[in-house]
């Protein structure tokens, strides 16, 4: 395979991962590297079809690679903007304030529930923190970034389409927290409080079986 057209869609998860030959249980081949880069070639039901870079290739249960976020939108722009966490973090606590009011307005009777749903529209946020990691939802680019001190880098990118900051303050809001202080982000298989990942039926399923 020519190594310049293998482009990494998902890495496996950080226990590893087995494999097969075949889209069948049993026909069990060897056992992926943990966070190995892989690109999916194919599926079938829950089934997936990986290639690694060095061109080999196998079936997984592509239900347990975890994918890899989008390119960062506006990569072109100086990476220092993303680099400090602290900005986004104002943004955030401005936001929260923003929203905050909101609801004291609403709880005072100084909005109706029409008005509150109007100016709250479009307003996302999400943070997270855990001990030293961050995870902040920066809404100028619909990514969510992962911190651990001061060096801030995108964790997954939404699906959302590029909009407009919405005015001076800004970051608006995503997902909040999952389930034991776990971030709820796009893709996290940790997020056991209604996120993006069902539960696993293991081994994956034949493709049409019920």
């Amino acid at each position: 395979m020519n190594e310049f057209a293998f482009r990494p869609t998902h890495v496996a998860p950080q226990e590893g991962m087995p494999t097969w030959t075949a889209p069948d249980p049993s026909q069990p081949s060897a056992r992926l590297d943990p966070l190995l880069p892989v690109q999916i070639l194919e599926q079938q039901g829950d089934w997936s079809r990986i290639v690694c870079s060095n061109g080999w290739s196998a079936w997984v249960d592509g239900r347990l690679l975890i994918s890899l976020p989008s390119e960062p939108r506006e990569a072109g722009q100086p990476i220092s903007r993303t680099a400090d966490p602290r900005p986004a973090v104002a943004d955030a606590e401005r936001a929260l304030a923003r929203h905050r009011a909101l609801l004291e307005d609403l709880a005072a009777g100084r909005l109706d529930l029409e008005s509150f749903r109007r100016s709250s529209h479009g307003q996302r946020l999400g943070v997270v923190v855990d001990g030293d990691a961050l995870w902040v939802f920066d809404a100028v680019h619909d990514r969510w970034c992962y911190c651990d001190g001061l060096q801030l880098q995108t964790y997954a990118a939404t699906a959302r389409p590029a909009r407009a900051r919405p005015d001076s303050g800004g970051a608006g809001a995503g997902a909040g927290a999952g389930a034991g202080g776990a971030p709820a982000v796009p893709g996290d298989s940790r997020d056991s409080g209604g996120g993006a990942r069902p539960p696993i039926v293991y081994p994956p399923t034949q493709a049409g079986a019920p």
